[in-house]
């Protein structure tokens, strides 16, 4: 009895040390705004871009199942999605598009990493997260951190510059890419707060960044997303809707599609609709 007396405290005394030293990790955890959002931690995204060389690197690190900060599934099919690095550039702006191709012709934005030239040694950036994925005004930013001293920076500014495309799209992958499946949410936000203890960045619910409004981009959003229902910061609670609907005109025989968001914001029992939708026409395709 004594033997198994002893054995039992040993047990209990080895739980609970594991359990002390997950949680004397300091896990600073922002309630994130959706489902979809506890996949992709942009605070851990931030410091792969700050370490980065250049976007390829970049792509690379994000997606490396080693590094483990891609958690996403949002098709919920039960494997991590690919996020593929676009950028559009405009003079001293550039914009970082994080973007899942989840079919033919269909994307989701996830986020957008944007950085703007001020002066010689003057940079500002931020991580802003798709509204889609993280509800309304979800910003990263750094904190007392000397943005212009981060390589990419010299390698995205410097005097010939191409805006950077991923060369991969649904159905063709990195040769060293394979899908996995994600690991619960607990598990995943020990392991990106260990790539977080730099500290040097913040979430924030204003934009810092300016001159990204001179750079032609448009969010791309996908009905195929599977999650996107959240809770917003202020109380309220947002819902926001992804559609496609194709109609063909019996007359002219051209299939007109529309995709669009609707988003939905109830507060004080008071709701609030606001609709973003585009409309393409086009030949019906022949049989």
């Amino acid at each position: 009895m004594k033997s198994k007396t002893s054995m039992l405290v040993v047990l209990l005394s080895v739980m609970s040390l594991l359990s002390s030293a997950v949680l004397s990790q300091d896990v600073t955890v922002v309630a994130s705004n959706s489902e979809a959002a506890d996949g992709l931690d942009l605070q851990a995204v931030a410091e792969l871009f700050k370490d980065a060389k250049d976007l390829e690197a970049f792509e690379k690190s994000l997606n490396d199942p080693e590094v483990g900060v891609n958690n996403l599934d949002l098709d919920d099919n039960g494997d991590v999605d690919f996020i593929r690095v676009m950028e559009e550039a405009s003079e001293d702006a550039r914009v970082i598009i994080l973007q899942v191709p989840l079919a033919e012709n269909e994307f989701q934005d996830v986020a957008t990493i944007e950085v703007e030239k001020n002066g010689e040694e003057d940079y500002n950036m931020q991580v802003r997260g798709n509204e889609v994925i993280y509800g309304a005004d979800y910003y990263v930013a750094p904190l007392h951190v000397h943005v212009h001293a981060w390589p990419i920076i010299g390698w995205m500014f410097r005097p010939v510059y191409h805006p950077y495309r991923s060369a991969f799209h649904f159905g063709f992958h990195p040769v060293w890419w394979r899908p996995w499946r994600p690991v619960h949410v607990d598990v995943y936000r020990v392991r990106t707060v260990k790539i977080r203890t730099s500290a040097s960045f913040t979430v924030a619910h204003t934009s810092r960044v300016t001159r990204v409004t001179r750079v032609k981009y448009t969010p791309t959003s996908s009905a195929l997303v599977k999650r996107r229902t959240r809770v917003t910061p202020d109380g309220g609670r947002t819902s926001v809707t992804v559609g496609r609907k194709e109609v063909i005109n019996p007359k002219t025989g051209k299939e007109t599609t529309v995709k669009g968001v609707k988003r939905t914001h109830v507060e004080d029992g008071k709701k609030t609709t606001t609709v973003r939708a585009k409309k393409t026409t086009r030949d019906k395709p022949k049989n």
